[in-house]
């Protein structure tokens, strides 16, 4: 996903969020006027309470609001269910809208804090932090919310699991893992799988500092290193170069280039992909992604012959920034210089017949 791309999805993912407040807000405040130009509340039924003693109530028409502890109505009764949350002041709430239960979040005066657009929230709770986590009506995504309801992160996921301290995120076939503290999100590390080439590939992330759209351009460049590198066609492989980026001559550097022997270079499997922190001498962060690639090459001998060999090669590339708008990839090239060939036999030296019993005669 590339730069615009995300700053679309996130400016929608937002415009989403604000409309469903406007309309749920719409809805409440409709439902409220009805409810103050009717009779007095009746309750009902008494519910759950928290701490500072105000209690959730039913009327006589089954719907809840919230009493304080001198019974006086300070929600109207107007959602399906109430459950207190130990905010002081939010509570998870649900409605029907639009022939379905939806879930979302008020406050003590019945204003709509997080959107009904949600079939679930549950709480995730863990000694280190008490997050929520709401699934989308379809039960196709899911938002991470901390204990103030505020999201914790710009953007939806596919999944979202937090046990023991430890957040993990998914979005597609990615899946970002995060220590939580008491004030932060720390990142431990990530997988991204894709495929490349036909190739499919788990890379392996624990550099710590990078961003979800700092790893994804890091698999972005990757492949497209990748393509480069085993490019056999000259023209095609001088624009996938162009498509790396600015760097410095011959900063990248194809799968064995000098080899002319070489008539076909193929990637077979991508077994290693990893990227980690790389020490420098500046002040910028420095990253290295480390591929190992199952190769096959076939080339022409002395003899002219068509051999075929497959080996395990490694590449490097390196990226510097700190941030997804200055990330860069600044190198990328394979450890070896060339393969490793067969190596030919020499043919045994050939000596006259010898009578059996003769010895032969010195010239």
């Amino acid at each position: 996903m590339n730069k615009q791309t995300r700053l679309i999805v996130s400016v929608l993912f937002i415009g989403i969020i604000v409309l469903a407040v406007a309309i749920t807000r719409f809805y409440s405040r409709t439902e409220k006027s009805a409810v103050s130009s009717g009779s007095q509340t009746i309750i009902e039924k008494k519910l759950g309470f928290d701490s500072a003693g105000n209690r959730a109530f039913q009327n006589s028409e089954g719907l809840v609001g919230i009493i304080d502890s001198s019974e006086h109505v300070i929600v109207s009764p107007e959602w399906q269910t109430i459950k207190f949350t130990g905010n002081s002041d939010r509570c998870i709430a649900s409605k029907h809208l639009h022939n379905k239960e939806m879930y979302g979040c008020i406050d003590y005066e019945g204003n709509i804090v997080v959107p009904f657009v949600y079939s679930d929230i549950k709480q995730a709770a863990s000694p280190e932090r008490v997050l929520y986590i709401a699934r989308t009506d379809d039960k196709k995504s899911s938002v991470v919310y901390n204990s103030n309801f505020d999201p914790c992160f710009s953007r939806a996921w596919d999944n979202c699991s937090y046990a023991n301290g430890e957040l993990s995120v998914t979005s597609g076939s990615s899946t970002y893992t995060y220590h939580v503290t008491s004030s932060e999100f720390i990142f431990d590390h990530a997988v991204i799988n894709g495929t490349c080439k036909n190739c499919p590939y788990s890379m392996k992330i624990t550099a710590q500092g990078l961003t979800i759209p700092m790893m994804e351009k890091i698999r972005d460049t990757v492949e497209k290193y990748l393509e480069f590198a085993y490019e056999m066609d000259d023209a095609k492989a001088l624009k996938l170069l162009d498509e790396l980026g600015n760097a410095p001559e011959n900063a990248f550097r194809r799968l064995f280039p000098d080899e002319k022997n070489i008539t076909l270079r193929k990637l077979i499997a991508l077994t290693e992909i990893s990227v980690q922190p790389k020490e420098s001498n500046d002040k910028i962060p420095h990253y290295e992604a480390s591929v190992t690639a199952d190769t096959g090459i076939i080339y022409k001998d002395q003899n002219n012959q068509r051999n075929k060999i497959r080996d395990d090669y490694k590449a490097v590339i390196e990226f510097t920034g700190s941030s997804d708008t200055d990330l860069k990839a600044v190198s990328g090239a394979f450890e070896q210089e060339k393969p490793n060939y067969h190596e030919t036999e020499p043919e045994p030296e050939t000596q006259p017949d010898v009578p059996q019993g003769a010895l032969p005669q010195e010239n």
